[in-house]
């Protein structure tokens, strides 16, 4: 079922649910600039027939309000709007399940709303935590000094995006992909780009957003929170990850108490058909030992 949730003075989010209204609920966190439809139906239907899956467009993305220039906002704020949309289907408690700038929002839940959290699952993402990286030959990296994103990608980000119409910012978007995705499972640049031609018809326009990039970042450091807490955490580790690459998952995985580290091989910053079934069964497992 799809509604709007208002989560400030004129501005709404587009989400929807999916599973059994009685079954515990799950909610899906996308990245930075992306809608909630980046969440393939496929890996949403195999979470549902557990969960009540519900996700969402953040602002500036999808059909949700599109106003950062008049109305501009920290991205802590996102994590806020996470929780508007929890009250907004009447649940009170969700395991959530975070990727990319989503598995950041997801630590801020962790840290500001431990009680609105049955368990936590992030990948694709670093942590919000000063503590180093404790590496298995026993040295301490600071997290500044971790690998960075691949070059391909720096280069790709660099240059400015011009709208050349809908086709063209549609090719785009399917080559960012292919770099997104690590190399290793082979690209469906056709399955990529009808979903991303589904996400723009769904939008309402194909203009590249760029309001999470210009946010405000700071405050987000939770390293004492996130040391102490009692949210069941899973961290999925993506062994081709290009973005936030190996050990980053490692990291996130000591920085937060208690956390598991599941690793996929081949999966890098995307969800390609071939990710759907493990990481489904992952996340599956965890969210079943609450």
């Amino acid at each position: 079922m799809e509604r709007f949730v208002e989560v400030a003075p004129d501005v709404h989010l587009w989400a929807e649910d999916h599973g059994a209204p009685d079954a515990p609920a799950l909610l899906l966190v996308m990245g930075a600039q992306a809608s909630g439809l980046a969440w393939p139906d496929e890996l949403v239907e195999l979470l549902a027939a557990r969960h009540r899956v519900i996700r969402y467009d953040h602002r500036d993305t999808g059909r949700s309000t599109w106003a950062f220039d008049e109305r501009p906002y920290p991205l802590t704020a996102l994590a806020e709007d996470a929780v508007a949309v929890l009250d907004a289907f009447g649940v009170e408690r969700a395991h959530v399940v975070g990727m990319s700038l989503g598995g950041m929002l997801t630590q801020l839940l962790i840290a500001d709303h431990p009680e609105r959290l049955l368990s936590a699952t992030v990948f694709g993402t670093r942590a919000l935590s000063s503590v180093p990286y404790t590496a298995p030959d026993g040295a301490r990296i600071p997290p500044e000094q971790l690998p960075g994103v691949a070059p391909a990608l720096l280069e790709m980000w660099s240059r400015p995006v011009e709208d050349r119409g809908p086709e063209a910012e549609l090719e785009r978007r399917v080559e960012h992909w292919r770099a997104l995705g690590g190399g290793v499972i082979p690209f469906d640049a056709d399955r990529t780009r009808a979903l991303e031609r589904r996400i723009i018809e769904h939008t309402g326009h194909h203009d590249a957003g760029s309001a999470h990039a210009r946010a405000d970042y700071s405050g987000m450091d939770r390293t004492e929170q996130l040391a102490g807490t009692l949210v069941p955490s899973l961290v999925v580790s993506a062994l081709a990850e290009p973005v936030f690459p190996p050990p980053h998952s490692e990291h996130l995985a000591q920085a937060i108490r208690g956390a598991r580290l599941v690793e996929i091989p081949g999966m890098g910053h995307a969800l390609p058909r071939e990710v759907h079934a493990p990481l489904a069964a992952a996340i599956l497992e965890h969210t079943g030992r609450v």
